[in-house]
């Protein structure tokens, strides 16, 4: 469903497994990203009715995703760290086309937004299968479905603001750039991408 065409090393879990404060630190941020986006997007495309009505809601999952996982550290008795630099989104950042239209700066957002959720969306599949705490794996299988719903609509939107042909053959673009972007990165268990 998600058309990624590199899978994550199945090392990651494992790695990720050995450094859960820095995994959950980190996921925490990547929620509260998320969040922020979407409010980004909503500013700076008000005209478009569709968009505000699909990603509003979606705010506010996201902020309760920041929540959730604040939980689980506190929970746990681990502590939020301070954010680190994404460099896996500002290596897809940089990828984005830029200049164009309103509408193509648009189009290259909701993709990079699909990127993000669709590869999120792996990993959190990843670890609610392999993790060896039970707790764990059913708490990254309620991410795992939802952000499959964030990915999917964003991809959808993207087609409807820039038509299905246009925005797919630029999707699968996006797929073989960060395919060869993840073979270059390394591979860490204190990152979610």
């Amino acid at each position: 469903m998600l058309g990624l065409k590199l899978p994550t090393d199945p090392r990651w879990v494992d790695l990720a497994s050995m450094s859960l404060e820095e995994i959950l630190t980190d996921h925490a941020y990547c929620e509260q990203k998320a969040a922020t986006s979407c409010i980004s997007l909503i500013q700076q495309y008000p005209d478009k009715k569709e968009l505000i009505e699909q990603v509003s809601p979606v705010v506010t999952e996201e902020w309760g995703h920041f929540r959730m996982v604040l939980k689980e550290m506190e929970d746990r008795g681990l502590q939020l760290g301070f954010q680190r630099k994404d460099e896996y989104v500002n290596r897809l950042l940089g990828f984005q086309k830029k200049g164009g239209s309103r509408e193509d700066r648009l189009i290259e957002k909701l993709l990079v937004c699909a990127l993000i959720e669709a590869r999120s969306c792996e990993r959190f599949r990843l670890l609610s299968e392999e993790l060896e705490d039970e707790n764990l794996r059913k708490f990254y299988h309620k991410f795992m479905v939802a952000e499959a719903g964030h990915y999917k609509m964003f991809i959808e939107l993207a087609r409807q603001y820039g038509g299905r042909e246009k925005v797919d053959k630029r999707w699968q673009e996006y797929l073989m750039f960060e395919a060869e972007m993840l073979k270059e990165l390394e591979l860490r268990g204190d990152r979610m991408h």
